[in-house]
């Protein structure tokens, strides 16, 4: 049987031959309660669909998501509930509610197959897909995933919980967000702060944001090690968003039986910070798939 991989690189001679080149515009879904922003890239090949995580656009994937094109795939970025150019307003910002998204957004494409990435709390809606529909989701990456409940200090609580109490939260998010990438920040990181410091300004968003850190994510945890797809866990080694990343990563591995690309120095965002890295370790990842 033909791998992925195969397929994608099959697209990829094809689209190189194509004189029509797609350009990726902002696309909507409509669902129960919102809309969901979405752009595609590339014509051709395997499905690849990507969630930034909580807080973020779905530009953090401006870097990685070109690499795969070339490589052949159809690379899907969408913006997750509350965030970037989808509907603030929603009574479920859960990991499972995207999860649901992203296969009413196959769905939608007509992608009868897909490998799902996902970044921190995102990494769980690839998981919830795959648990939902195992025939259509062929594999999970999972980038600086938090997909569990991580015991915190009674300081960090209450950091967390006065950071979002007045009218310095924006100020709070984002410096928080300048805090995750230890290792190097690309040359457009002051443009991308300002878009995403002014979509976290618009009316709605920072109180969807404070509901999605609040939420527990036990019901996620509770999928770990009953996965029937393929997983690929991507970890930074500096990623501030645990004591010690290393650790989680090859728990969170060993429980999944998951491929574990650890990336030295990176922080939350390894895709961000060294997507030539990222990159390369998903395309070899992906070269093991085969067509389901």
């Amino acid at each position: 049987m033909a791998s992925i991989r195969a397929m994608a690189l099959a697209a990829g001679v094809l689209a190189q031959m194509s004189v029509g080149v797609s350009v990726a515009a902002t696309q909507f879904l409509t669902r129960e309660g919102g809309y969901l922003a979405y752009e595609v890239s590339g014509d051709l090949g395997p499905w690849v669909i990507a969630l930034p995580g909580m807080g973020d656009l779905r530009t953090q994937y401006r870097f990685l998501a070109p690499r795969l094109v070339q490589a052949g795939y159809r690379v899907v970025t969408m913006d997750v509930r509350g965030q970037g150019e989808s509907s603030a307003h929603w009574h479920d910002y859960s990991a499972r509610a995207a999860g649901a998204d992203v296969l009413a957004l196959m769905q939608h494409l007509g992608a009868d197959k897909a490998v799902v990435l996902g970044n921190s709390f995102a990494a769980g809606a690839g998981l919830w897909a795959a648990r939902e529909r195992p025939d259509q989701v062929l594999a999970v990456g999972m980038l600086g995933p938090i997909v569990r409940d991580l015991p915190a200090s009674w300081l960090t609580r209450s950091v967390v919980q006065l950071g979002f109490a007045g009218p310095w939260r924006r100020w709070f998010w984002m410096t928080y967000w300048d805090s995750l990438f230890p290792l190097r920040k690309p040359d457009d990181q002051a443009a991308y702060r300002v878009q995403l410091e002014a979509n976290l300004g618009e009316e709605g968003r920072m109180p969807a944001l404070h509901t999605m850190v609040a939420l527990s994510k036990a019901d996620t945890a509770g999928l770990l090690g009953s996965e029937t797809v393929p997983v690929l866990i991507v970890m930074g080694t500096r990623d501030p968003d645990f004591s010690d990343p290393t650790t989680e990563a090859r728990w969170l591995a060993g429980q999944m039986k998951a491929r574990l690309s650890l990336v030295e120095g990176a922080g939350h965002y390894p895709h961000v910070e060294t997507p030539e890295r990222v990159a390369h370790d998903i395309l070899q990842f992906l070269d093991g798939l085969e067509r389901r």
